[in-house]
């Protein structure tokens, strides 16, 4: 099998976030190298996504909440999440 292949029968949560505090953290498949795509363009800055619903969180620059955690914005759009091929 090639890592084509690999990436193919891998089933990607409907629901993944990059938040260890999350319920839906998972670091087996964001060790995956798990790409976005969102209303057809990739995005690098998501921090959560949830295909089922069509919406994904980005972070808002540099911008911080009380605590300290990243402001994230959430939009809604047709969401695609694949595995980035290995070069």
């Amino acid at each position: 099998m090639t890592a084509k292949d690999d990436a193919m029968t891998i089933q990607l949560p409907d629901r993944l976030s990059t938040d260890p505090r999350s319920p839906f953290y998972n670091e087996e498949v964001l060790a995956l190298d798990v790409g976005i795509r969102f209303k057809g363009a990739e995005k690098t800055n998501v921090a959560e996504y949830c295909v089922s619903e069509g919406w994904i969180r980005v972070t808002a620059g540099s911008a911080k909440d009380r605590f300290g955690n990243p402001l994230t914005i959430k939009v809604v759009g047709p969401v695609e999440p694949y595995i980035r091929a290995k070069d």
